[in-house]
């Protein structure tokens, strides 16, 4: 029996009646990916307000690889919830921060000591990273990637790449800020094609010392394992290895930004794993807690002792049940050793994906890591032009459909997948299903239209 159930069209009464209450009570700046309002999920499946039964194949953008109220997770929370909800860990400390703060310091890459401060969110985290960069090397300046998005706070917003939606309008940006290109090989911003480019993008780190800001000014350089927002762009596998050298030759610091990568979504508990790469600080957030805000810098232990009592904290910071869950969470992905499952979905998907590459010249590109997979499309192979509206069009019918699915990319023009890893084959299989017919019926009409203006 298929896990999907429509009852209503899309969206049903009860989902419209609350966007009209959305839209006179909420601010317009809030999106929403989907019209429909949620009632209940478990594991893979969403049902809504109308009674609709849904396949979730954004996962609250990556917060919930292992899925829907995890049964470990919710019985974490249960538990706790009896003991205590807030005391604000600067104030009487409580068990499970530090345990958790043990646990990320023992699965994060690297051997040498490590401490782990723990934070609310993830544009939270990078902005605690940043301030600790900065006050262990006394320099003021940090590097990022074109493409990257790191959050929407002022700091996290200035390091964040997009400018519509996320930055214009928002001016000034903090300062000292440098960007530089990724490696986004189907849209090199040198024209050059790997791996005879050499990977020019990385060296060109060096260059960027000589023409852009001096190297002993660099507190760190922050990228993405694998671009989240950006559109799920893979880089070469040797680029972070020879971007972190550069870093080490300087004696800047290098920040993996694995809020989306992390916790078994690319084969590996971090994707960092993956390139063979040990950061200097990693900041963790998304899917740590199933669900519950939270989120971490882990890091080397002299980094993150660097300033003094009282230089780093919050009120809200570690709350209690958001650590419970975490452990929980934790213990859910190791057991269900939902890193290779990750794997095994990234492996059909990119088998599905070379069939629609195949088949339909609007998927000009299909990437990913492990289980964090996308199709880019474009209105031309040739061109690359972006196809943001056919984009869209996807989006809408794989939820008129049942299928929740979210667009990404620079260019708006990309469709990924953060399927939680507890999915079924079963589920799996019917929600590409759902995604190839959107893309045959899109792909249909942009021949149609353009036969017609022809």
């Amino acid at each position: 029996m298929p896990t999907i159930q429509l009852r209503t069209s899309i969206p049903g009464p009860k989902s419209q009646e609350l966007m009209k209450r959305r839209a006179a009570a909420v601010p317009r700046g809030i999106s929403h990916g989907t019209p429909v309002f949620a009632a209940r999920a478990e594991g893979v499946v969403l049902e809504d307000v109308d009674g609709n039964r849904f396949l979730d194949f954004a996962g609250g953008i990556g917060c919930l690889n292992t899925g829907h109220r995890a049964p470990r997770v919710v019985a974490a929370i249960r538990e706790q919830v009896d003991a205590f909800l807030h005391t604000c860990f600067s104030v009487a400390p409580y068990e499970k921060y530090i345990a958790v703060a043990e646990k990320m310091n023992a699965i994060t890459p690297g051997t040498f000591a490590k401490k782990t401060i723990l934070v609310n969110s993830g544009a939270e985290a990078i902005e605690n990273a940043i301030k600790l960069a900065r006050f262990y090397t006394r320099r003021p300046a940090i590097i990022c990637f074109e493409d990257a998005f790191h959050g929407r706070t002022m700091l996290t917003m200035s390091l964040t790449s997009k400018t519509h939606p996320y930055k214009a309008g928002f001016e000034p940006f903090a300062a000292d800020i440098y960007r530089i290109p990724y490696a986004y090989c189907y849209r090199c911003s040198y024209s050059l094609k790997y791996p005879s480019c050499d990977v020019f993008c990385a060296r060109h780190l060096e260059d960027t010392f000589k023409r852009v800001v001096a190297a002993e000014a660099v507190a760190a350089v922050i990228a993405e394992p694998v671009l989240g927002e950006g559109g799920f762009v893979v880089p070469p596998p040797e680029f972070f290895g020879m971007v972190q050298d550069i870093c080490r030759k300087h004696e800047i610091l290098f920040i993996a930004d694995e809020i989306q990568t992390g916790f078994g979504r690319t084969g590996a508990m971090f994707a960092s794993e993956r390139y063979g790469i040990i950061p200097d600080m990693l900041v963790s957030a998304k899917s740590i807690s199933g669900g519950l805000p939270l989120a971490a810098v882990t890091g080397r232990a002299e980094i993150l002792d660097a300033p003094g009592v009282g230089g780093l904290g919050g009120t809200f910071g570690g709350n209690p049940v958001a650590c419970a869950a975490a452990l929980a969470a934790i213990e859910t992905i190791e057991r269900e050793n939902l890193s290779a499952r990750a794997m095994k979905l990234g492996d059909k998907f990119e088998a599905r994906a070379r069939d629609w590459k195949a088949r339909f010249p609007l998927v000009g590109d299909a990437r990913g890591l492990g289980g964090m997979r996308a199709i880019e499309l474009v209105r031309s192979r040739e061109s690359r032009e972006p196809a943001k509206q056919e984009t869209e069009q996807i989006i809408r019918h794989c939820y008129q459909h049942g299928l929740i699915v979210l667009s990404a990319g620079t260019y708006a023009n990309v469709v990924r997948v953060l399927v939680p890893l507890v999915v079924t084959d079963e589920q799996f299989d019917e929600g590409l299903e759902i995604l190839e017919a959107a893309i045959a019926t899109v792909a249909g009409s942009s021949v149609e239209a353009v036969l017609r203006r022809t």
